[in-house]
């Protein structure tokens, strides 16, 4: 049975809401623990069928794999996901250490591969730079002006000066600062704020923005009337 390496991890990653397909309880067990003790939002799935269905209707900012699922194998998942146009980042995690096998994988679409038994340091490091890519982003460090983001020390920083933020403030922060220039709705954050089982307030959005809003500037979110919130580009 595939093992993994959890060790002591400490909660400096950001909540970036993935999906995990696995179908090993005590290995999925694991990866979902020790990836939340990063930071990360873990939504579990253990079938190939669950997670195309999820990956396809959910706004997950990445997804890791198992090429050994039950139902339908993580290949077809792999292939009919990327045939449908969906480009979730997705992390292929799989016991199968064939060459062949890894190639397979990469030329149907999987921006990265990790072979069992993984490091949950590696799999969280390699999870944060598939997201920034798929934002365009190459380095780790957010800027939009004077606000600067980090997310592994988890610092916020205007004009030179930190910032303290709640957790939430800070995540739904980076989520803005990932999407600069595009308008996401009060749903789409909220999805990036919860996963699956916690309940989220009617207004809990809203409030958040306030607060960012007091303690940067006011108009570093601009509210998009009747459609959500956005950053501008610098000078746009």
């Amino acid at each position: 049975m595939a093992t993994i390496n959890i060790g002591i991890i400490h909660k400096t990653g950001q909540m970036m809401r993935i999906l995990l397909a696995e179908d090993d309880a005590m290995l999925g067990d694991g990866l979902r623990a020790g990836l939340r003790q990063q930071g990360f939002l873990v939504d579990w799935v253990r079938d190939g069928m669950a997670a195309e269905r999820e990956i396809s209707n959910g706004d997950y900012q990445a997804a890791v794999l198992d090429l050994g699922l039950p139902i339908k194998d993580g290949i077809d998942v792999l292939r009919d996901l990327r045939a449908k146009k969906i480009n979730t980042p997705i992390l292929v995690l799989t016991a199968r250490d064939a060459i062949p096998e890894r190639i397979k994988g990469l030329d149907l679409g999987a921006d990265d591969y990790v072979v069992k038994p993984v490091d949950l340091y590696e799999l969280g490091a390699r999870l944060r730079s598939l997201v920034r890519r798929s934002h365009g982003q190459a380095q780790e460090v957010l800027q939009s002006g004077a606000l600067q983001l980090n997310p592994s020390a988890r610092q916020v920083t205007l004009d030179d000066l930190l910032v303290a933020l709640s957790t939430r403030e800070f995540d739904l922060l980076h989520a803005l600062m990932l999407n600069i220039g595009r308008v996401m709705s009060r749903e789409q954050l909220e999805q990036q704020l919860y996963s699956w089982g916690h309940e989220v307030e009617s207004n809990a959005v809203e409030v958040h923005i306030h607060h960012l809003r007091r303690k940067l500037r006011s108009d570093v979110i601009q509210t998009v009337r009747g459609i959500g919130y956005t950053m501008l580009r610098p000078n746009a």
